[in-house]
């Protein structure tokens, strides 16, 4: 997690009656406390991620199948096209409303900043803008769907 993302996670506390909040991702423990009205107290420290617990059993027999990969991952692109990336965990939406026109459609042309979508996390519409300029080739998430952060959203053919 970078700077900007803290820093949006502790002006979405100003801004709402949470006065605490607590995230874990890839060993990083991020707590953030409201402290005097109005005034974001963040304390962040860093934890290595605790291995499993021994269990003593059987060997696990041994399979041939490959272990699922990522969507990223799996799917070669041309070299020009690229994904858009969910910013954090929440439920996607294509449009600003229910009934409401979508953000995007596929073959649309979109410019830096323009919005894509929308995650909802924690009842905060959180806008995913286009990083760059390009055409919508696909649209990978189905609307009022959950999202993973990191999971692939968009593939957007740069221009």
């Amino acid at each position: 997690m970078n700077i900007k993302e803290i820093k949006e996670l502790m002006q979405m506390l100003v801004e709402t009656d949470i006065t605490e909040l607590n995230l874990e991702s890839n060993g990083t423990k991020i707590v953030i406390k409201k402290g005097i009205p109005g005034v974001v107290q963040p304390v962040v420290t860093v934890t290595p991620a605790a291995p499993p617990p021994a269990v003593a059993s059987a060997p696990a027999p041994v399979q041939n199948t490959p272990a699922p990969e990522p969507v990223a991952q799996e799917r070669k692109l041309a070299p020009n096209q690229e994904y858009v990336l969910a910013e954090i965990v929440g439920t996607f939406y294509r449009a600003p409303g229910p009934g409401e026109t979508p953000f995007v459609e596929v073959g649309e042309m979109v410019e830096p900043g323009k919005t894509l979508c929308i995650i909802e996390a924690m009842k905060v519409m959180n806008e995913i803008e286009s990083p760059f300029r390009g055409k919508v080739v696909e649209i990978l998430v189905n609307d009022a769907e959950p999202v993973e952060y990191g999971q692939p959203l968009f593939i957007i053919e740069k221009t």
